[in-house]
C-alpha cells in the first residue's frame, strides 16, 4: 500500500509567537534590589543547569554580577550548550560547567568541596508526569534522593540558601512524579536540622543545626519548556494537525521561563528557611483554548484548517491541577506573587523512615516503588486521583495527627 502523503497548508509564514500574550495577564516583576543584595558576589550553583528553568536561573543570575556561576549537569549537550551562551554573553566572567549525576554522593561531594557555593538552586529533576509512572525507581533516585544529596552537601558545606523547584503537581499528587518532588519537599523542611545525636538528615555528625536558609518553590507549567504543551502544538501545527490535547476539560496553570526563574529567585531573597512557597500564577486555563489560540495566532481556523484531537487522559495526570490543597493556609510576603503554604511539618522521624524505605523498594521494583511512595506521602493516591473530578468539587483533604504528621482522611 502507497504511504500517505503528508498534509501540507497553504499559508504564510507564521508570525513569532510571544508566549507571554498567551497567558492573558500583565508580566510578573522583581524586587531587583533584593536579589542584588542576595546575589551579587556570592558563588551561586545551578543543578540541572542546562533544562529549560535552569538555564533561564543562570541567565538571570548573571545580572546580579555573582563571584562564580557553577553550571552542575548531567547532560554534556545541555551543559555545552548553556555554558557556551553564557560565556559569549558575560565576556571574561567565571563559570566553571560540571558534569555531574546528583545521585552520585561522591561526585556531589567533590564538587561542594572545591567551590563552597552559597547559594544552590535546585532544578535538576525528572519531571514527566507518563514516563515516571513506568519508571517509579528513577523518579525516587533522582528527585528524592539527588534532593537529599544536594541538600546535605549544602547544609555540611555552609551554604547561605538552598532553593528547590516544587510543582504544583506535588498538592494532592496522583503520580509518581508528583509524589517523589512532594517528599523531596519534606526533605528540604528537615534538611537544615540536627537531631539529639547531632546528625544531619543523611545521618552526617554536625555540630549544630546548619546555618543553611532550605526552602522550596511550587509553580505549575512553563510554556515553552522542554517537553511542554506550548513547542509540542507548535510542531504539531507546522506539521499540519492534528493537534492533540488529552481532554477537553484539563486545566493548567501557566507561566513564561522568564517569570517562573525570577520568582523562584525572588523566592530564595525572602526566605527564612523552612518555607514552601506558592507562585501566584493567575487563573488556570484549559489546554484545548490554549491550543486554538496558538492555531489562530499562526494564522489558522481550528477545526478547519487545523483538526484538534481529543487522545485521553494519559496515567498519573489529573483534569485540575490545583497550587494548595484543600485544607493548606497561605500567607503573604514581601512580594504581591508570592505566598507561602502553611501546614505543619512531617515529623523527622517520619522522613527519616520513609528515606529508608524508599531506598530499599525504589531497587525492587515499580509495585513497591509506588507503596512506598504511598507510605511516605500519604496525601498521594495512584490511578489518576482527580483526574475525572469535576470543577469545583472537594478533594480528599489533608488533617493533623499525632506526631506532627499527616493523612488523608477519607
Amino acid at each position: 500500500m502507497p504511504r500517505k502523503k503528508a498534509r501540507t497548508i497553504s499559508k504564510s509564514a507564521p508570525k513569532a509567537i510571544n508566549l507571554h500574550d498567551l497567558l492573558g495577564r500583565p508580566a510578573i516583576n522583581l524586587d531587583t534590589p533584593e536579589l542584588q543584595r542576595f546575589l551579587a558576589g556570592k558563588r551561586v550553583m545551578v543543578t540541572g543547569a542546562g533544562g529549560s528553568i535552569g538555564s533561564e536561573i543562570c541567565r538571570q543570575t548573571m545580572k546580579f554580577c555573582p563571584e562564580r556561576l557553577l553550571l552542575v549537569e548531567q547532560a554534556e549537550n545541555n551543559l555545552f550548550e548553556i555554558d557556551r551562551e553564557l560565556r559569549y554573553t558575560w565576556v571574561g566572567t567565571d563559570i566553571r560547567p560540571y558534569v555531574c549525576d546528583i545521585t552520585d554522593a561522591g561526585r556531589v561531594e567533590q564538587i561542594f568541596a572545591a567551590e563552597k557555593p552559597h547559594v544552590i538552586f535546585h532544578a535538576a529533576a525528572h519531571k514527566h508526569v507518563p514516563m515516571m509512572e513506568i519508571n517509579p525507581g528513577e523518579a525516587i533516585k533522582n528527585n528524592v534522593f539527588g534532593t537529599k544529596i544536594i541538600a546535605d552537601a549544602a547544609a555540611t558545606h555552609g551554604a547561605t540558601a538552598f532553593v528547590m523547584i516544587s510543582t504544583d503537581k506535588a498538592v494532592n499528587p496522583s503520580s509518581v512524579m508528583g509524589a517523589s518532588k512532594r517528599m523531596a519537599e519534606m526533605i528540604v523542611q528537615q534538611a537544615g536540622s540536627v537531631d539529639p545525636h547531632g546528625h544531619g538528615l543523611l545521618s552526617m555528625p554536625r555540630e549544630s543545626a546548619s546555618a543553611t536558609r532550605f526552602l522550596a518553590v511550587r509553580f505549575g507549567n512553563v510554556l515553552g519548556s522542554s517537553g511542554s504543551v506550548v513547542p509540542i502544538f507548535q510542531r504539531q501545527i507546522e506539521a499540519g494537525g492534528p493537534v492533540t490535547v488529552t481532554h477537553a476539560e484539563m486545566t493548567r496553570y501557566f507561566m513564561t521561563i522568564p517569570e517562573a526563574s525570577q520568582l523562584v529567585m525572588q523566592a530564595g531573597a525572602i526566605g527564612q528557611g523552612g518555607e514552601i512557597f506558592v507562585l501566584d500564577m493567575g487563573k488556570p486555563m484549559k489546554i484545548v483554548d490554549l491550543a486554538k489560540e496558538l492555531i489562530r495566532r499562526n494564522g489558522l481556523k481550528p477545526g478547519k484548517d487545523i483538526e484538534v484531537r481529543f487522545t485521553g487522559i494519559r496515567p498519573g495526570e489529573k483534569l485540575f491541577e490545583e497550587l494548595a490543597g484543600d485544607d493548606e493556609q497561605t500567607c503573604p510576603t514581601g512580594h504581591e506573587k508570592i505566598r507561602v503554604w502553611q501546614l505543619p511539618t512531617f515529623s523527622r522521624e517520619h522522613v527519616q523512615r520513609s528515606l529508608q524505605q524508599l531506598a530499599v523498594a525504589s531497587k525492587a521494583g515499580k509495585d513497591e516503588s509506588i507503596a512506598a511512595l504511598r507510605d511516605a506521602v500519604p496525601e498521594y493516591s495512584p490511578g489518576n486521583l482527580g483526574s475525572t473530578r469535576r470543577a469545583g468539587a472537594v478533594a480528599p483533604r489533608l488533617r493533623l495527627v499525632g506526631g506532627n504528621e499527616a493523612e488523608v482522611a477519607a
